[in-house]
């Protein structure tokens, strides 16, 4: 045989040799599967992304395979499952599949980008996985509201829906500060119910009410409050803005400021008030209501006031009319003037005397009473 036929030979007895290699490789590739349908998700820092992995024998022989993963990035973690096992090598039988569970945490202080790794069963069957984290992470607790300004008068409260968004690995006890004004009265609240402080499960986040109580009399304007939470690994803070529109007061008096008086029994008295606003918004809608004794009656003129500016008053008049039966002696009635916004009370002393007439018939009845003694001690005193 010449040398050409001996390197002929020789060439054709490697290239059968790779290609049956090949072939045997192909052919164990292609008797395991693993299946999943979603190979690409996209998640924000924190999440956990669970996948559910199909591993298929397609071979007429039992296998048994380590499975491992490969290429998770640093920091991030995960659990590999079969039924409630944590697992790192499964059999399967000819023609059957064994369900696999990956749970993958994705760590909350991570940059945003596509991460890529691989699950492998035994030396030829891996599946490549991709996550993709959509935002930057961090360390770092948030504070957070949708509606961070609220407009309303002096008396109104403020409330104020927060949400507190722990975005760190560890569970964190935070404390509730604000940085108010004097007399300005700020309350948390959790669960509805008053608070100083709350924990938070780590990646989660809890609903906070914020009560802001501003103090009386202040004046118009627009108010700051500073609120803030953390402790000694983490902090957030958000300011809360109050629209004050003015102050809502009013003093219902006499012109000369007497609240009593006096009325005859079954008679009526009409009494001048004044309904003053000593507020620096506009009264409107004013009403006016007593409280008198049993079978009194009490009527005013005008019945409603529209409106009373701010500095301003106006004039009033209550007719109070007693009880035919009323008994001589001093009686309490109580006057209201009221608005949706505040209000006020006067009480009045009210004397009750008894009618001229019955004092002249009491005189009388006396009189005659001395002069019936007079007459009888005159004619039958001597005898």
């Amino acid at each position: 045989m010449s040398g050409r036929s001996k390197w002929l030979s020789l060439f054709l007895l490697l290239l059968f040799g790779i290609t049956s290699i090949s072939g045997h490789a192909a052919s164990l590739a292609d008797s395991v599967t693993l299946y999943t349908p979603y190979t690409r998700i996209s998640v924000p820092p924190g999440e956990s992304v669970d996948y559910s992995i199909d591993l298929i024998n397609n071979s007429k022989e039992l296998k048994n395979l380590g499975v491992v993963i490969s290429g998770m990035p640093n920091g991030w973690t995960w659990v590999l499952k079969s039924g409630a096992w944590n697992i790192g090598q499964i059999a399967i039988l000819p023609g059957q599949k064994q369900v696999l569970s990956l749970k993958v945490n994705v760590p909350l202080k991570v940059n945003k980008g596509t991460y890529r790794f691989r699950i492998v069963a035994g030396e030829y069957y891996s599946l490549p996985l991709a996550i993709i984290v959509s935002e930057q992470g961090s360390f770092e607790t948030e504070l957070t509201t949708q509606q961070a300004n609220m407009e309303g008068h002096a008396n109104a409260n403020f409330t104020f829906n927060a949400v507190l968004n722990n975005r760190t690995a560890e569970k964190q006890l935070y404390a509730l500060r604000a940085n108010a004004l004097p007399g300005w009265v700020v309350t948390f609240k959790a669960n509805y119910i008053q608070a100083t402080s709350v924990e938070v499960e780590p990646n989660t986040t809890k609903d906070v009410s914020i009560e802001i109580n501003p103090p009386d009399n202040i004046e118009a304007g627009t108010y700051r409050i500073p609120v803030s939470t953390g402790n000694n690994a983490t902090t957030a803070a958000l300011t809360l803005e109050v629209v004050i529109t003015g102050t809502f007061n009013m003093d219902l008096t006499t012109p000369t400021g007497l609240l009593s008086t006096s009325i005859t029994r079954g008679d009526e008295k009409k009494v001048e008030l004044l309904v003053r606003n000593t507020g620096s918004s506009p009264l409107t809608g004013i009403t006016l209501s007593a409280a008198s004794p049993v079978n009194w009656n009490v009527s005013f003129e005008p019945a409603k006031l529209e409106r009373i500016e701010p500095g301003k008053n106006a004039q009033v008049f209550a007719t109070i009319k007693a009880d035919k039966k009323a008994i001589a002696g001093d009686y309490v009635t109580n006057i209201e003037a009221k608005t949706t916004e505040t209000s006020s009370k006067a009480t009045f002393r009210i004397s009750v005397k008894t009618p001229m007439l019955l004092g002249w018939i009491g005189i009388f009845i006396i009189l005659a009473a001395i002069g019936s003694v007079w007459y009888l001690f005159k004619k039958y005193g001597r005898r």
